[in-house]
Order: C-alpha cells, then structure tokens, then sequence
C-alpha cells in the first residue's frame, strides 16, 4: 500500500508498506542485499512475528508515475508485529483433535510465521507447509492427497483459498472455514459451513457466511460443535422415546378390540393425560439436557448415515414391547387378583405412568445412569416428573378424578404391583445401557 503525503513546505513525499519481497523488489535492491536482508526477515518469522517491508521516497516536480513501481524508492527497514494466539485457543484445537475434527491454518505469512504460530496454537503436523508458489505447481489430484496430511498453507493469495476448499470436499470432507474479508467471500460461500468475524468481518463476508461469530474467538465454534452434537443426540433420543412410549399405548387400546372379553384400559382421556406427560418431556425436558460424557471426544458421524435409521427403530420398539409387556403382566395379575374393571384399569394405568417416568429416566441420557440424570441440573425434567408423579397420586386419591377416569381405589398395597413393574423395567434398561458402555468403552469417556 502506497500513500502520498505533503509536509508544511508543500514538499511531497511518498511511503510504501508492504510484503519484503515486494517493498524490496520497489527499492531496486541488489541480489546479494536482497538474500542479506531475507535471512533477518526468516529470523523475524521464526519467532511468529508478521512482517512488513517500509519504504520512502520523494515526487520530484509534483509529477506522479503510471505505477508505484516507478517511484524512486529508499528502502527503510522491516517491522516485526507479533499477534498473540489467546491463551484458549490451544485448549480448544486439542477438543478439536479428540472429536476427530481437522484443523487447517490458512494463512498470508511467511512459512516460518506460519509455522511457529501453529505450534504455539498445537496443530499437529505443523512441520510441513505448503506454500502458495507450491499450489500454483500441483495438479488438482495431488492437492488432494497432499491436503491429507499437511495442516499449515502460507503465503496464500485469495483464489488459492478456494482452490483448498474445493481440494478438501473433493475428499469427501466436511468443511468450515473462517474468514472477514472481502477476498474471503468466495471461499466462505464454497464451503458448507461459511463463518465470518461478526467483530471485525467485512459486510461481504457475513453476507456470504452461514455463520457469524460475535465474540471472533475460535473457541466458539468448538463450543457450536459440542452443542450440535447435544442437539443431535438429544433429538434422536426424543425420537426413540416418542416410538417406545406410543407402542405400550397403541397395544393398549387395541387390546379389547382384539379380545373383546378383556376390559378396556384406555380411554381417550387416559390417553390425552399420557399425551400432556409426553409433549413436554420431547419439547422441553429433552431439549434441555445436558450434552453426554464424552462427546467430544468420538468421532464425527458419517454425514451419509440416516438420522433415525433401522437400528434406532428397532432398538425403540423393542423397548416399547418390553414396557407393553410389564403393563400387561401388571394388567393379567390384577385380573387373576379378583380385582373389578375399575380397580384393574387404576393398577395397570399407574403401572404405565409409573414404567413411562422411568423410560424418562433411562433414556435421556446414554452414558449417565438414571440416578444421574434425576439429580443432575435439569429444572424442566423434574417439574414434568413432579407434575406427573403428583397428578397420578391425585387421580387415584381424589374420588372425582377418580370417577372422571374410570377408576376405583383397590387400597394403596395394590399399587405395589404397578410399581415393582416399574422398577423392573428400569433394571432392565439401565441393565442393557451397563453392557453397552461395557462393550463400548469409547461411548463414554471421561
């Protein structure tokens, strides 16, 4: 960058700043004081400092050249800046590492910059860099396959930003890439996950970002991937407990039409009731837990796999049948009991609700136990429980509810049937979730 001034003797002067090849290259230096000055700019870089070339001259007669290259120029010296990682940055590139993410460095310094910073920063494989020249020289196949494994790219002019991009999803990667300027915008609209500085970006680049970032920082956007991963499992797990808790209730109320002689357990308004626990267990209780032990340190999915595939389906119905079959037990022995329809209908309708607060339990969490997942910090889960658990005691005790409801009271004992169920269907799950974290040792990770 090139930029005139006057003085207050109306003398005109002009100063250059830019890249020392560049700013010596205007000075006309010689080859042998060109090779002098490059080795103190090495020796500048390998301590990571940016640097820039200075130059002066004067406008003889006020008379201004076509093109900067045609002032006379005196070369003045090199500047030194340097630009301190923060300090959480390290921290943040080592959960990138652990969750199987590749972090790439892109950069307009020199090689010697480059690689100094990215070894206070700890990107591995920071020993081999590839340069913009270096780009300019390979075909697109062996951009590929050097992009495997070189995590640093220096002295990299704009297009070539694009140029990487395109390299890294040839190879069926995943990419986000950062940036604030104006040059950065081709770049950041090619890759699937464009982030710009919302700080110090250019309008440019937030137009062409996916997304922007307030606070600039880097740890922020491993801290956007912790939390997709919680909003994914969280999802999938809402999912899964949507089609176990339906099955229990389809097999219900389709019972007596199958078996006419059998008395009806729900009716639409147990249903509805089952309906008011459910809603907000899915919208609210698991929105609102906490990510699983771990999660940064698994790898990323394969973005080809379904989000709710067979094996998830199958897995939640079979875990459906076993609650269907609890309540059923529950159902048959209160029959063999002697107990009336309404009495039958209280005992196996709590036996539900009571099987459907624990499915709650175990299935909000894959690598926590259901003790964990009741006392850890998740207000919403245990207001819906205690609405439930209270509701439940109330339809049972209060004699109107009672009658809205079809019940009758069979005695408290009664209840300790529907109970024991419950408790059974717990074990079994969390019994089921010990085997798999025994198997799978890398599911949780402390």
């Amino acid at each position: 960058m090139t930029r005139v001034l006057e003085d207050e003797n109306g003398q005109l002067y002009v100063g250059t700043k830019g890249a020392p090849e560049a700013i010596l290259e205007l000075c006309h230096i010689s080859d042998e004081e060109k090779i002098h000055l490059l080795s103190k700019v090495k020796m500048l870089a390998k301590r990571g400092q940016r640097i820039l070339g200075v130059a002066k001259g004067k406008v003889e007669n006020r008379q201004f050249p076509v093109s900067q290259k045609d002032f006379s120029f005196e070369f003045m010296g090199f500047l030194g800046f340097e630009d301190p990682i923060r300090p959480e940055v390290p921290e943040a590139i080592k959960q990138c590492y652990s969750a199987g993410t590749k972090v790439i460095m892109i950069t307009g310094d020199y090689p010697e910059t480059a690689k100094n910073i990215g070894k206070q920063a700890g990107l591995n494989e920071h020993d081999e860099i590839l340069t913009g020249h270096d780009l300019k020289n390979l075909s697109e196949s062996e951009l590929k396959e050097k992009i495997k494994h070189v995590n640093i790219f220096a002295r990299i002019i704009p297009e070539q930003k694009l140029q990487i991009i395109k390299a890294l999803k040839a190879n069926g990667e995943v990419v986000a890439m950062t940036g604030d300027g104006v040059n950065d915008a081709p770049a950041l609209k090619a890759a699937d996950i464009g982030i710009s500085m919302g700080g110090k970006g250019t309008d440019v680049a937030r137009e062409s970002s996916s997304l922007v970032l307030l606070d600039d920082n880097f740890s922020s956007i491993v801290m956007a991937i912790k939390s997709g991963r919680r909003i994914f499992d969280n999802l999938q797990k809402a999912m899964g407990y949507i089609i176990a808790i339906h099955i229990p209730i389809i097999g219900l109320a389709l019972l007596p039409a199958f078996f006419p002689a059998l008395p009806i357990l729900l009716m639409p308004l147990h249903i509805v009731f089952m309906e008011l626990i459910i809603d907000p267990v899915c919208s609210i209780a698991f929105e609102s837990e906490k990510e699983e032990i771990g999660v940064m340190k698994r790898p990323p999915r394969d973005p080809n796999m379904a989000f709710f595939g067979l094996k998830q389906i199958f897995k939640s119905s079979l875990v459906g049948l076993i609650l269907l079959a609890m309540v059923l037990s529950v159902y048959f022995f209160s029959m063999q009991e002697g107990h009336t329809e309404g009495e039958i209908r209280a005992i196996a309708f709590t036996s539900l609700i009571i099987g459907n607060i624990f499915l709650i339990l175990t299935t909000l969490s894959k690598t926590r136990n259901a003790i964990d997942v009741l006392f850890e910090d998740n207000i919403s889960l245990k207001i819906i429980l205690f609405v439930a658990s209270t509701m439940m005691f109330l339809l049972i005790s209060v004699p109107y509810l009672r009658e809205l409801f079809s019940f009758e009271y069979p005695g408290y004992k009664h209840f300790y049937l529907a109970i024991g169920g419950g408790f059974s269907l717990l074990f079994l799950m969390e019994m089921y979730k010990y085997v798999q974290l025994r198997l799978n040792p890398g599911m949780k990770v402390n």
